[in-house]
């Protein structure tokens, strides 16, 4: 016996329990999943469909952008620099908010230090070679250039008040 497929609001729910999805994500697999389901005439209205569905989802605080922003922060903060936050948050279709970038603009340095240190164990490289190396790898992790280089080099974690 074939199990029913899943109601539109039911899938979206369960979506959104396994983990916080951005409206733009959240939005492209409603679409996706309710074009699979349109009957064979193709008379359903799937974007106003979903449309609806999503304003019922946000109305009832079941889907949050700024909550989506904040888990997705919350988990790569750790191990990722802003470029690379910035980047995978654009390709969810959300953008952080000023209070949330100004913190890890903040953070950044020490965020790309305790990650240096995790990976090379802290202490500085012995060759050129090893430290674009190790550089390349920040840079790959998505942390800017300047940060890069004050970690590579063992520069303080103050800023430059010249720069």
């Amino acid at each position: 016996m074939a199990v029913p497929p899943l109601s539109l609001k039911a899938s979206a729910l369960q979506w959104l329990a396994q983990r916080e999805h951005s409206q733009a994500e959240l939005r492209r697999k409603l679409l996706w999943l309710a074009r699979e389901q349109t009957a064979p005439d193709g008379r359903s209205d799937a974007a106003g469909e979903v449309d609806a569905l999503l304003a019922w989802l946000i109305a009832h605080r079941y889907l949050s952008d700024a909550r989506f922003v904040e888990s997705r922060v919350n988990a790569r903060a750790t191990r990722y620099g802003n470029l690379r936050i910035r980047q995978e948050l654009g390709q969810h279709g959300a953008t952080l908010d000023t209070v949330t970038a100004e913190r890890l603009r903040e953070s950044e340095l020490s965020r790309a230090r305790a990650v240096w240190v995790r990976k090379y164990g802290g202490e500085p490289a012995a060759s050129a070679a090893e430290r674009a190396r190790q550089m390349r790898f920040l840079a790959g992790r998505g942390f800017s250039a300047d940060v890069v280089r004050r970690v590579v080099r063992g520069m303080p974690d103050e800023p430059d008040d010249d720069a």
